[in-house]
């Protein structure tokens, strides 16, 4: 009951955040972050006992009882639908970072929201939940309702509390992920009529179908479905133009969100369900998928290279961060794969941090051009100090986790396609240039007009504290990445094993 204790928690935390508004506006932002951290300590306490995580044993993809957790109860049995919830060493890593990130954007929002407070905290604990359930769901279609329901709360928080052309982004968020949404839907519609066909049952449970037999024309169909679905979500090449918008438009809490948690859920879809569900047509996609991998790697970072807006310069970052996590999973072996686990934990704390001093910046300036900006370090020696570690962390500086995640990744794709590693590294030379771009043209440099004739505040200690607990996880990540790596092992074993593609270490 851990992992439905956990979703009802979230839940009613955002009841509960929705209705304290009453009694003092300043409540629910409180309530919330107290909501996600009592969450969190009972996520770490209900896993410290488990032995299977204690000896760090390996858990097969078709086996629930190998796993950390499972939890499975009827729900419509007359069409084979569970409420089947199980964890491992994925997942539980992912839920982890959700939790983490989730009070880093309570903080992020804590005087960027002025307005219908409780509102705003209710739909960011629901967010989370459904995120949650996303991570945690193997039931393909509780997995589908989590999918669809995160992305309610989220347009919300992009079209009430965004900037000046949030209705816009908003809209173009929900329709992009809400129309690959329902191709996923009828990619699983059509993989349980399959495998109905052969066993005679319906059933939706992953374990049931990860073994289903199909023609190759089939399964690659099926495959395009899901991957589509997930690569919209990633967002990877050429289904990333809503993000950009999103996460210029979003307040800054929901871009901290929308980057460090919602686009993972892409990510962890292609490496829980895409490739396991389909191997052979996955290993025939291959090559198509790296490609766009890379075309999505060296697009983003040329496109970042052309931004004055300081948010959408990090949101094409993202674009091209993200190539390397499609880079990774399909080349399908335990450094890539490990690799591609460490981008998406490590991605989330340098980027999550970046909105973050990308929306005090608009809250202290009134914009995010930064052409409007220069010399900012003077004024704000924390703050600039804070932004040239995490720029050089998204850039890939060796003893930071970003360096470790792209290594591993080119370093497994390497042993598949030495030329497809060369071009990925590509990437790397362009992201240092942008990354020193955005600091230099914002931090550096002579003091522009418009800045310097205001006052500005420096990070105070709130803020402060938010930013030292995610330098000091990518530090941790950095110089000592093998706890990560041991966990996310014992799942990417068996995910190897099963799906018998690329090289296994």
């Amino acid at each position: 009951m851990v992992m439905l204790n956990l979703l009802l928690i979230l839940l009613a935390g955002g009841f509960l955040a929705l209705l304290c508004e009453r009694i003092d506006k300043s409540l629910p932002r409180i309530v919330a972050l107290a909501v996600i951290i009592a969450a969190l300590i009972y996520l770490i306490t209900s896993i410290s006992g488990l032995s299977a995580l204690n000896a760090l044993q390996a858990s097969t993809p078709s086996d629930p009882s190998s796993w950390f957790m499972h939890f499975k109860t009827p729900w419509i049995p007359a069409f084979g639908i569970h409420i089947e919830l199980a964890l491992d060493g994925i997942s539980l890593l992912m839920i982890l970072l959700t939790l983490l990130l989730g009070a880093v954007a309570v903080s992020a929002s804590w005087t960027d929201i002025q307005y219908r407070q409780g509102v705003f905290e209710a739909n960011l604990l629901w967010t989370l939940a459904g995120v949650l359930g996303v991570f945690m769901a193997l039931d393909l279609f509780l997995f589908f309702l989590f999918w669809e329901i995160m992305l309610i709360p989220m347009y919300f928080m992009i079209a009430i509390w965004g900037h000046e052309n949030r209705g816009y982004a908003a809209m173009k968020f929900f329709i992009f992920t809400q129309a690959s949404g329902l191709l996923m839907l009828v990619a699983i519609l059509a993989l349980v009529a399959v495998n109905r066909e052969v066993t005679g049952v319906y059933t939706f449970s992953y374990f049931d179908l990860l073994q289903t037999k199909m023609d190759e024309t089939t399964a690659y169909w099926l495959m395009l479905g899901f991957f589509i679905s997930f690569v919209v979500k990633l967002p990877g090449f050429p289904f990333h133009t809503w993000l950009p918008d999103a996460h210029t438009q979003a307040p800054t809490a929901g871009s901290v969100i929308l980057a460090g948690i919602l686009l993972k859920t892409g990510a962890y879809g292609l490496i829980r369900f895409a490739v396991p569900l389909f191997p052979d047509a996955s290993m025939h996609f291959a090559p198509v998928a790296m490609l766009l991998g890379i075309v999505g790697i060296i697009y983003g970072a040329i496109a970042a290279l052309s931004q004055t807006d300081f948010k959408r310069l990090v949101a094409y970052s993202s674009v091209s961060h993200m190539g390397f996590i499609l880079l990774g999973v399909y080349a399908w072996n335990t450094l890539a794969l490990q690799g591609a686990i460490m981008q998406m934990i490590a991605h989330g704390f340098s980027t999550a941090a970046l909105f973050m001093i990308a929306g005090a910046l608009q809250e202290r300036l009134h914009t995010r051009d930064m052409r409007e900006m220069g010399g900012l370090w003077q004024q704000m020696p924390r703050m600039g100090a804070v932004a040239m570690f995490f720029i050089i962390a998204a850039l890939g500086l060796p003893g930071l986790g970003n360096f470790v995640a792209e290594f591993l990744i080119l370093l497994g794709v390497f042993q598949i396609n030495e030329w497809m590693a060369v071009a990925g590294a590509m990437g790397l030379i362009t992201g240092a240039v942008y990354s020193l771009i955005l600091m230099q043209r914002s931090f550096q440099g002579q003091p522009n007009t418009h800045s310097d004739k205001l006052p500005l505040a420096d990070f105070g200690p709130r803020e402060m504290l938010t930013m030292s607990l995610m330098m000091i996880a990518l530090i941790a990540l950095g110089l000592y990445p093998q706890p990560i790596l041991d966990v996310s092992q014992t799942a990417l074993g068996g995910l190897l094993d099963s799906t018998a593609l690329g090289i296994t270490q």
